[in-house]
């Protein structure tokens, strides 16, 4: 037992051991990580706890495949447009709203909690591309543990490429973000986290290697236990930063997911809307972007269409043939795509057989610069591919 914990710990523990099903371990685990103080001492009891809690997730999810026959009817979004991203919030929050105003997409609006009952998409075309935002029923208190829908649509929030958190300016905000950051980290989703740079590449023989042992901020012995835990017995694991051992245990963690998210703050227009979006910026301003909108009388909808294009985390690319005008419209990548990324993009045959391309635009020092496949091409930029 490590010295110091509190009498909230220790109740949280107790009540771990009388737990009777994986969803109330699961509850009293998580107050226990809550609860422990965070100090050196304690550093293995919270990596015992976040090793627990992850196993019991993943029993969770397997009793629920074998209950429901794999997991019952799907409710997954096929990907289209550019990027995908998941307007999540809790019930009657005004989720149908904004996918109307902003995709014209034909939803139900109504002022009663679960008008929507299956996720809905709709595509939003903003700067010359179309962005497909999803809709997902109003998540509650216990989604991830089983209750309702909760998690088939937390997988489809897991699936999306990006994440717009509604929040209802006319209700608590700070409950209602404690509530989706709850669920989803029991669903293993990690928002505006960035995954530790720790890479592990799995061998045929010679047991674990680390390089950059000296990243490692606790017991070299402890990130053993951490790679047999996950089953990797010989392989070579670099970490190319300072890491602690549970930030080690989440970048190895496969059923984790990190995803960018921003704060919808809605409803901006009604009684009290000021002052919760006061506590929702003291809050939460240093880690979410925060957008108030009213979709009800169409306040900030443009500025949040362009909130919504930087974080689907896409540039654009117009194309060009020597000695002609820019095609359109222009192609959609990923932010931080290279020039081979574009030429497999437009056809096979113009990436197997490239030998150089021109770009004008802003990742270049002069138009019509000369670069190679592994240029890094930037928003707006002009490419004229040369191939063989």
């Amino acid at each position: 037992m490590p010295t110091n914990v509190t009498a909230e710990y220790l109740a949280a523990e107790e009540e771990y051991r009388n737990a009777r099903t994986i969803p109330e371990k699961i509850r009293a685990l998580e107050k226990m990580y809550a609860t422990v103080p965070k100090h050196k001492g304690t550093e293995k009891l919270r990596l015992q706890i976040k090793r627990r809690l992850s196993e019991l997730r993943k029993e969770l999810e397997k009793q629920r495949q074998v209950k429901k026959g794999g997991g019952g009817p799907s409710i997954a979004v096929k990907k289209e447009g550019a990027a995908q991203i998941a307007l999540v919030g809790l019930p009657n929050v005004g989720k149908s709203s904004l996918l109307r105003a902003l995709t014209n997409a034909d939803v139900d609006v109504a002022s009663y909690a679960f008008t929507t009952v299956q996720p809905i998409p709709g595509m939003m075309h903003h700067r010359d591309v179309q962005i497909q935002l999803v809709e997902v029923p109003g998540l509650v208190e216990g989604a991830a543990l089983g209750k309702g829908m909760g998690p088939q649509l937390l997988s489809v929030v897991r699936n999306a490429d990006a994440i717009a958190m509604v929040i209802d300016l006319s209700r608590d905000p700070i409950k209602q973000m404690e509530v989706l950051l709850r669920e989803f980290e029991r669903a293993g989703i990690k928002v505006n986290r960035r995954r530790p740079r720790v890479e592990v590449k799995r061998t045929a023989m010679g047991g674990i290697v680390i390089n950059g042992a000296e990243n490692i901020r606790g017991d070299v012995s402890e990130v053993m236990k951490i790679l047999r835990d996950e089953r990797i017995h010989s392989a070579e694991l670099t970490v190319k930063e300072p890491v602690t051992l549970e930030e080690i245990a989440d970048a190895l963690d496969e059923s984790l997911v990190w995803r960018r998210a921003i704060i919808i703050a809605n409803k901006g227009d009604a009684p009290g809307s000021r002052e919760n979006y006061e506590k929702l910026l003291k809050a939460y301003g240093d880690r979410f972007k925060i957008i108030p909108v009213s979709a009800k009388r169409n306040i900030q909808l443009d500025k949040l269409k362009d909130e919504l294009y930087e974080l689907a985390g896409i540039i654009r690319v117009f194309t060009k043939s020597p000695g002609e005008e820019p095609a359109y419209p222009p192609v959609p990548l990923k932010r931080g795509s290279t020039v081979m990324d574009l030429a497999e993009r437009i056809h096979k045959d113009f990436a197997r057989n490239f030998r150089y391309a021109r770009v004008w635009g802003k990742s270049v020092k002069f138009p019509g610069q000369r670069v190679g496949a592994d240029h890094v091409l930037e928003d707006g930029d002009v490419v004229e591919i040369h191939a063989r």
